[in-house]
């Protein structure tokens, strides 16, 4: 075995040991200096089987070589005419990051070393070169390269996997969203066809209610919370006997005992049920007065939450505006002028004022509006965004 056989890499006298049928790729490296007797010797250290070298004279011509064929490594001098080596290393490293780099130079000097290698050179070798030590840094160099590649394959392979599980897991959000709204609309019918005097009585006090929280800048999220207990806030009507809630004259004390417990009974309905959890205070809370003198809990001011005294101003209005069995529909206009004397006692003067600020003429057209609710509100106009919602993955 000759002194040039003892230099080979372990790594590439392994490859030898492999099947022929199918030889791996063996190592090309370019080396560049501008002395032919450097370059002669570094043909000759990095001859095959291990290693397949070019040489080039100069960085220029150095940089013409990389571009028209394929190299593992580059091994340069530092000190060379025109473009030199640190140059060199700067181009090769912004436009072939993962290819390994040595420098040669004919300074023993750690401070050269130490800026070559913080401008991104694996090594440095300080001439006379010796086979061994070149062979070994080189084998340690491209080592280190197929590492750091290996791991940039990894993460781009690892993004493209969480990008299949996204899509996967979304189209799986998609079909639970799904769920949940026809969960919505199948409970908001049930209430419907519990008590058809006030049909799409539901519907329009969500979207009056939502009109309100967005001109007073809630959040996606908040929204959401606000649409789901508006538009269940009746639920606890399937409860009620039938004579209570059908009777065509007026309740009598202890039947009025019994339709307020529709409250109680919707809260209890909803508060179980995830996607509905955070909806169940509204149901609770949508008959208390901001005087206190509302029930079940007799609740004052900030004591009720904000969405309930949002409710509060919507139920009303569309209590004064649609037909009931025992009066005919009052005036949109009727039933702001009510809202106005009853700010303060009913209800929260700053939800009252901000419900007051807006048109007019909005009211009747979100009356009239046939859509359903996830046409309407943003919230709920996908299935996914309302998927979002009940996740609390949206800003707010």
């Amino acid at each position: 075995m000759t002194k040039l056989d003892q230099s080979v890499p372990a790594a590439a006298q392994n490859c030898l040991a492999e099947d022929s049928s199918n030889p791996p790729a063996i190592p090309r490296v370019l080396a560049v200096d501008d002395e032919f007797a450097s370059c002669k010797l570094l043909s000759v250290i990095l001859s095959p089987p291990a290693f397949r070298c070019t040489t080039a004279c100069s960085g220029q011509e150095a940089l013409l070589t990389l571009q028209s064929e394929r190299f593992d490594a580059v091994i340069s001098d530092l000190e060379m005419p025109g473009m030199g080596g640190m140059e060199l290393l700067s181009e090769v490293r912004r436009k072939y990051p993962h290819m390994a780099f040595l420098v040669t130079t004919g300074v023993d000097s750690l401070d050269v070393g130490v800026q070559a290698m913080r401008c991104g050179a694996d090594d440095y070798l300080v001439k006379p070169l010796r086979e061994g030590a070149v062979a070994a840094s080189l084998e340690r160099a491209l080592h280190k390269r197929r590492l750091e590649q290996e791991v940039e394959n990894y993460r781009l392979r690892l993004e493209e996997m969480v990008a299949q599980r996204t899509a996967q897991l979304n189209a799986a959000l998609l079909q639970i969203a799904g769920s949940y709204e026809g969960t919505l609309q199948a409970l908001g019918a049930a209430i419907d066809l519990r008590d058809n005097q006030t049909a799409g009585h539901s519907q329009r006090v969500c979207r009056y209610s939502l009109e309100i929280a967005q001109a007073m800048g809630w959040s996606d999220k908040l929204l959401g919370t606000l649409a789901r207990g508006a538009y269940l806030h009746d639920i606890g009507k399937l409860g009620v006997p039938d004579g209570i809630l059908l009777k065509p004259g007026p309740l009598t004390v202890e039947e009025r005992k019994v339709m307020q417990q529709h409250v109680q009974i919707g809260f209890d309905l909803v508060k179980d049920i995830p996607f509905l959890a955070d909806a169940a205070e509204i149901v609770l809370m949508h008959h208390e007065r901001f005087d206190g003198m509302g029930y079940p809990h007799g609740l004052k001011g900030e004591e009720i939450l904000p969405s309930a005294r949002i409710f509060a101003v919507a139920d009303t209005l569309d209590a004064i505006t649609s037909d009931r069995p025992y009066r005919r529909a009052s005036s949109f206009q009727g039933a702001r002028e009510t809202i106005r004397l009853c700010s303060g006692s009913q209800f929260d003067p700053w939800v009252a004022s901000v419900f007051l600020s807006i048109p007019e003429e909005t009211w009747p057209s979100l009356a009239s509006d046939q859509q359903s609710m996830s046409a309407r509100t943003p919230e709920l106009q996908e299935s996914s965004a309302m998927l979002r919602l009940d996740l609390g993955l949206l800003p707010g």
